[in-house]
């Protein structure tokens, strides 16, 4: 194991607990065994990542699974200041949104986002324009190599 990623886990960063529920169920139907840690939004994330407000800072995450439309600080304001931050720039964080917004890709995009998954959450349905492209074949294959 690297000192980066001394265990693999995954940060969610979800205010709905149907959909923290969703992405449970569909790790384990995947039998991807790693700690998931949730967040209830993009501040509180920040907070966990960095140690900050009294909360104890959490190992960096092997990746990051990041709603866009959140209360107090949204998916992509979270993305925004994690790309912003030397120590989280490199992060592989995998955006799942029920909108397929253009706007939301395009800035998504332009932030280096590793993925992008559109709720409800089905891992076989994931990538561009509904096809099963290989981003998330890469997401998996990163939490095994990381096992």
């Amino acid at each position: 194991m690297s000192p980066d990623h001394p265990t693999p886990s995954i940060l969610l960063v979800e205010d709905d607990q149907m959909d923290v529920m969703n992405v449970q169920r569909e790790l384990r139907r995947q039998n991807i065994d790693v700690p998931l840690v949730h967040a209830r939004n993009g501040r509180d994330a920040l907070k966990m990542l960095r140690g900050e407000g009294g909360e104890p800072k959490m190992a960096k995450p092997s990746l990051v699974m990041l709603d866009i439309n959140m209360p107090r600080m949204n998916g992509l304001e979270l993305l925004e200041a994690l790309r912003a931050d030397a120590e989280f720039a490199d992060l592989n964080v995998f955006i799942m949104t029920t909108s397929d917004l253009e706007s939301d890709r395009l800035k998504a995009k332009k932030l280096s986002v590793s993925g992008y998954i559109i709720k409800p959450l089905s891992f076989d349905t994931f990538g561009e324009g509904g096809t099963s492209v290989d981003g998330f074949s890469l997401f998996l294959d990163l939490l095994r190599l990381k096992q």
